[in-house]
């Protein structure tokens, strides 16, 4: 594992590096947490140990908030310890960096770990409820189970 703060950075070179601009702060997070299920279903544990927040637009690192705002998020981690995450945080940038964050935002309130979190709230506030990691996991079943379908039926064509 490596810290969601290693994770970031990493996010936002890498934004910084494709898109040549750097990452709006929804999309950070959203990416953080799309890292977190890609994990689970590529290598069956999480990325990083801390815990995501569902707030109204979806989920969120608090802790990364403040480092974004301060543009603290710079310390990258080596290409040595990236190296096991890569193929993970790979499959996250082509499938989603070039999404707008709001697409990711709507599409974060369809996963049942953000859904599970937010129970009782209402659909305006904010809420610091905590995500959990076995919500997550069910998310990343559920679309490990649509992945592997969908390479049948492509098999089939």
């Amino acid at each position: 594992m490596i810290s969601v703060v290693q994770v970031a950075a990493y996010i936002c070179q890498q934004y910084q590096k494709e898109f040549h601009e750097q990452i709006d702060e929804m999309k950070l997070h959203k990416l953080l947490y799309f890292t977190q299920r890609e994990c689970l279903i590529q290598k069956g544990e999480p990325m990083f140990p801390e815990v995501l927040h569902a707030w109204k637009y979806g989920p969120v690192m608090p802790g990364i908030r403040q480092m974004y705002k301060d543009d603290r998020l710079k310390d990258v981690p080596s290409d040595e310890v990236m190296e096991p995450y890569r193929v993970v945080m790979d499959a996250v940038f082509q499938k989603y960096a070039g999404k707008d964050s709001w697409s990711l935002s709507r599409l974060s309130h369809g996963e049942l770990s953000w859904q599970n979190a937010r129970k009782g709230l209402l659909a305006t506030e904010n809420g610091h409820q905590t995500m959990n990691v076995s919500d997550i996991r069910k998310d990343a079943e559920r679309i490990k189970q649509r992945r592997r379908i969908l390479g049948q039926f492509r098999t089939l064509l």
